[in-house]
């Protein structure tokens, strides 16, 4: 059944129960007995009918979007459990949370200097207090405890630690602060997941040499990570060098969205990604030679990435769209690291081609030497994906024409479907279905990678009522879609992690858009946490360590904010 079809019924549990219970008809038959007993037979079968096919397999069919996403083999909802050891975690960053952004000795940060700016971010807003988790760090371990988390996935502040990018200066301040927080969620039993980049590139590096332009870059953020390993990878056994690198390379210095706000010409863009992936792999191999032994942990790389839906998934064409967009998008970054030490064949190709016609004497995208090739590949212990959403795809007519850019050169279209349901977000909404068909590909395209699910969320925006169904539905469906991946793929997810643990300084949205589990006033000095209902749902999931047979009727109280108390 297409998206968004109405006109059949969703065969769910809960309509057939209300068919069967509380849905009556009354006949005044008078002297017409035999038509009415026939009519009576008739609506008897009918319903019969209906429950055979909604209980095909077992127990009746359930749906979370019965009239959206309703087709029987896609869509029907699993109840089963996720592996024993499966990691529940919930995740933020440093510069979302924390605030204390010039406090005991912390330098500046590219966002701090972004966000001054008033006319950059949402209302004028900035990240100098946020949750103010810099002082309320024993709160948040508290709401985590709340929801039974295993996990904790958090960023550490360049600039917190090192203010002004180098080992030259090195803040026992910061140190402290990171100490204590690790400290108390190991003392909660919650592992900490610790992010080194979260977007916060120390200024003085920016002004120094251009940060992520210059490849001196690679040998300060290695110097960084080692210092983190040093003073934390005794207690630390899990590690993510870098958070979203494509989010940095073309939003950062391919557009004036992120900061530090560069407007790309076709080149930094891709420039910027080269030294990311330097950067990752020279900290990989740091952790490999010089800490893994002793502290046995493991190092991977956060990457984010929509699925990409062929229009129509019997074209060649819209499939091999689809793929491409995939090698531009996520391929980027975990080619070079999972497959060969080089970037996926399709880009190279393309982008070597567009530049020659568009008059450079050389490729836009800059190569990688044999060696370098062979330090990059293999440099990761695990995929992890941070992913929201999905897009429909088919190729764009081909544009040649400069100023160029990353968009021009993977020659793809994307859209959403109107049916689709909206967040908060203009560029998030609710495919479900995608998820699983992602993890799928990553599967076969990276050799059947351990995966940990870094972020995954839904947004809102404020205010935003605390019984969040739309989240609620959301982390319902997508949760479910990762565990018939698990369970009907065989793709080896070990983790999944919520974003986020509470309402934060959403970039350039401010506090305009809420992805919190946990509501944050802030407009209160004290920025209180309340839960909202996606936190008591996610809770009820990991409790259950997924979705027992028996619990229907919670799944449907949840749904339900009439019958939430």
């Amino acid at each position: 059944m297409a998206d968004g079809q109405t006109n059949q019924p969703a065969l769910s549990w809960t309509y057939m129960y209300n068919f069967a219970t509380s849905r009556g008809y009354t006949f005044h038959c008078n002297s017409r007995r035999s038509l009415c007993v026939m009519l009576i037979a008739v609506l008897l079968l009918v319903w019969m009918f209906y429950m055979a096919i909604s209980s095909i397999g077992g127990d009746s069919a359930f749906y979370v979007y019965p009239n959206i996403y309703n087709d029987a083999e896609r869509d029907t909802f699993l109840f089963d459990t996720f592996p024993e050891d499966f990691m529940w975690s919930s995740a933020t960053s440093a510069y979302q949370i924390e605030g204390g952004w010039n406090e005991d000795g912390k330098g500046v940060s590219i966002w701090d200097e972004f966000s001054h700016d008033p006319t950059l971010i949402y209302g004028g807003q900035s990240g100098d207090v946020a949750c103010d988790s810099y002082h309320k760090w024993r709160d948040d371990i508290e709401i985590l405890k709340e929801m039974k988390l295993k996990a904790y996935r958090f960023s550490i502040s360049w600039s917190r630690l090192l203010p002004d990018g180098t080992v030259n200066s090195i803040n026992e301040a910061g140190i402290r602060y990171y100490n204590e927080l690790i400290d108390g969620l190991l003392e909660a039993n919650i592992v900490p997941v610790v992010t080194l980049y979260h977007w916060d590139l120390p200024l003085n590096l920016h002004k120094k040499y251009g940060g992520w332009l210059n490849v001196a870059i690679v040998q300060d953020f290695n110097n960084f990570a080692k210092l983190c390993f040093m003073r934390f990878g005794d207690r630390v056994k899990n590690w993510i060098t870098l958070n979203e690198p494509w989010v940095v390379a073309q939003l950062g210095y391919g557009s004036f969205v992120k900061a530090p706000g560069i407007l790309g010409d076709g080149m930094k863009t891709y420039i910027a990604a080269h030294n990311l992936i330097k950067a990752h792999a020279a900290a990989w191999h740091t952790y490999d030679n010089e800490f893994r032994a002793k502290q046995g942990g493991i190092v991977g790389i956060s990457l984010n990435c929509d699925w990409a839906e062929p229009y129509k998934r019997t074209n060649p064409v819209d499939v091999e769209a689809s793929n491409r967009l995939l090698q531009f998008f996520i391929g980027w970054f975990a080619h070079p690291i999972f497959v060969d030490g080089d970037y996926p064949e399709i880009m190279k190709t393309r982008i070597d081609n567009k530049s020659r016609l568009q008059g450079y004497t050389e490729s836009r995208l800059p190569k990688f030497t044999e060696e370098e090739k062979q330090f990059i590949s293999g440099t990761s212990d695990f995929l992890g994906l941070n992913h929201y959403t999905t897009t429909y795809t088919a190729p764009a007519p081909e544009d040649n024409s400069v100023p160029p850019g990353w968009g021009k050169d993977n020659g793809v279209q994307k859209w959403f479907n109107k049916k689709w349901p909206g967040s908060g977000s203009g560029w998030l909404k609710g495919v479900p279905w995608g998820i699983r068909r992602l993890l799928e590909w990553l599967k076969e395209e990276y050799n059947d990678p351990d995966i940990y699910i870094t972020e995954n969320g839904f947004s809102a925006r404020e205010p935003e009522n605390l019984d969040d169904t739309g989240r609620v539905q959301y982390y319902m469906s997508y949760i479910n879609e990762v565990l018939k991946a698990i369970k009907l793929d065989g793709v080896k997810v070990k983790g999944y992690t919520a974003w986020s643990l509470m309402d934060n300084f959403e970039w350039a949205a401010g506090y305009s858009e809420r992805f919190g589990l946990y509501h944050v006033d802030f407009n209160n000095p004290s920025k209180p946490r309340r839960p909202k209902l996606s936190a008591k749902l996610y809770t009820t999931i990991v409790e259950n360590n997924g979705f027992q047979e028996e619990s229907h009727g919670t799944l449907e109280m949840y749904l339900d904010p009439n019958l939430f108390e």
